[in-house]
C-alpha cells in the first residue's frame, strides 16, 4: 500500500522542541563519560535507567518485554527515527522512503543525525533481515510501518520488535500513541510527555489565534499522473495535522476514502475534493497541471481561490507534514499557518 508520497517526488532545525536538544546534549555529555570503575557505585542517572525496565510495550501482534535499557535501535517504521531522535537516542538502522538519501538532510533532524547517518535497512515496507541482523540491534521499532506477521516472526529472532499499534489502521495511529509507544520501549515515558506536551501547545495556540477555522472542512490530495490524483484519508497525518488546528473533514470526504489511507481517483472525481481548504501536495510541475486542467477549473474551491498548493520540495513542507512528529510539527506550523491565514 501506498502511505502518501510517489517515488517520483521530491524532498522534506528549526524550533527543536527544548526538551529534544536537552536529551540530544545529554547523551553526548554521558558518552563522553567513559572510564568509571566497574566496582564503582551506579550514578542517579543510570540507577534512574533502570528502574524504568522491564517494560512491556503491547503492540498488534502481541506484546513485547524489553528488560534492559535498548542501546541499539532500529527504526522500521517510515517516520519513527524522528521520536527515537528526539528522544536522545540515534538509530543504528533505518528505512528510506523518499529515495533521497533523506538523513541528515530534513531541516528538523539534520543537526540531530549530525555526520553518522543511519545504515539504510530497507524502503518502506521492504526489509533487508541481513543488514538488520548485521546491527546486531537490540530494539526494532515499526509504529508508522504496515510490517507483516511474518516480517514480525522474522525479525523477533534478531531483537525485541515493538510493531504498529493495536487498535488502528497501518499508518493511520495517531502520533501522539506512536510517539508514546516508542517512549515506553526506550524506558523514557516522562521525557515523552513533555515533548507531546509541547507540541499540543503550540497547536493550541493556533486554535486560540484562528477560532474561525474551527469546523471549517479540509481536503488533502496529491495529483500525481495528468487525469489523476490521491486523496489522503481523515486518519493520514497531513489531515491530522491540520485538523489539531480547528479543521475537520465533511461527511462526504470520510465515505469516499472508508478505511483506506489513500484513494486513487480520476479528475472526475473532483467533488470529493470540494471543501472550505483544499489543500495539495506536489510539485512546481504538478500544480502547473492541476491548474490547467478543465474539470479542476470547474470546481467551487479553485474558482474562490481556497485551494492551497504545498511542496514536498525547498521549502520541505509536504515531508514534514507526511512525517508528522514531534520534530517535524513545529517546522510545519511555522510554514503552512502563514498561508492559510493568506487565504480568505
Amino acid at each position: 500500500m501506498s502511505v502518501g508520497t510517489r517515488p517520483g517526488l521530491t524532498r522534506i532545525v528549526r524550533h527543536l522542541p527544548r526538551v529534544a536538544v536537552a536529551a540530544v546534549a545529554a547523551l553526548v555529555l554521558s558518552a563522553c563519560g567513559g572510564g568509571e570503575k566497574a566496582d564503582s557505585k551506579p550514578s542517579e542517572k543510570e540507577s534512574a535507567k533502570s528502574a524504568a525496565f522491564p517494560v512491556t510495550v503491547e503492540h498488534k501482534y502481541g506484546s513485547t518485554t524489553i528488560e534492559s535499557e535498548p542501546e541499539k535501535v532500529v527504526t522500521l517504521g517510515l517516520s519513527d527515527q524522528d521520536a527515537v531522535l528526539a528522544l536522545g537516542v540515534k538509530p543504528v538502522g533505518s528505512v528510506d522512503w523518499f529515495k533521497e538519501q533523506p538523513y541528515g538532510k530534513w531541516p528538523w533532524t539534520k543537526e540531530l543525525w549530525g555526520s553518522k547517518p543511519p545504515q539504510i535497512v530497507g524502503e518502506r515496507d521492504e526489509y533487508n533481515m541481513e543488514k538488520i541482523a548485521a546491527l546486531k540491534p537490540d530494539l526494532i521499532v515499526a509504529q508508522y510501518s504496515g510490517m507483516k506477521k511474518e516480517q514480525y516472526d522474522t525479525l523477533s529472532k534478531i531483537a525485541k520488535v515493538v510493531a504498529q499499534p493495536k487498535g488502528h489502521e497501518d499508518y493511520q495511529a495517531p502520533w501522539q500513541v506512536m510517539t508514546k509507544q516508542i517512549g515506553k520501549a526506550l524506558g523514557k515515558d516522562a521525557e515523552t510527555e513533555k515533548l507531546i506536551a509541547g507540541i499540543d501547545a503550540r497547536f493550541k495556540a493556533v486554535r486560540d489565534k484562528h477560532p474561525e477555522w474551527k469546523g471549517k472542512t479540509v481536503t488533502v490530495g496529491e495529483p500525481y499522473e495528468p487525469g489523476k490524483f490521491s486523496a489522503f484519508s481523515p486518519k493520514d497525518p497531513k489531515v491530522i495535522f491540520l485538523s489539531e488546528m480547528g479543521f475537520t473533514t465533511s461527511e462526504a470526504y470520510r465515505k469516499a476514502l472508508g478505511k483506506e489511507n489513500i484513494a486513487d481517483l480520476s479528475s472526475e472525481r473532483f467533488d470529493v475534493m470540494e471543501a472550505d481548504r483544499t489543500v495539495w501536495l506536489g510539485t512546481p510541475e504538478t500544480e502547473k497541471l492541476m491548474k490547467a486542467d478543465p474539470l479542476y477549473k470547474k470546481t467551487k474551491v479553485h474558482q474562490e481561490k481556497r485551494d492551497l498548493f504545498l511542496p514536498y520540495d525547498s521549502p520541505d513542507i509536504g515531508a514534514a507534514l507526511s512525517f508528522n512528529t514531534v520534530l517535524s510539527i513545529p517546522y510545519a506550523i511555522d510554514q503552512v499557518v502563514p498561508m492559510l491565514e493568506a487565504i480568505k
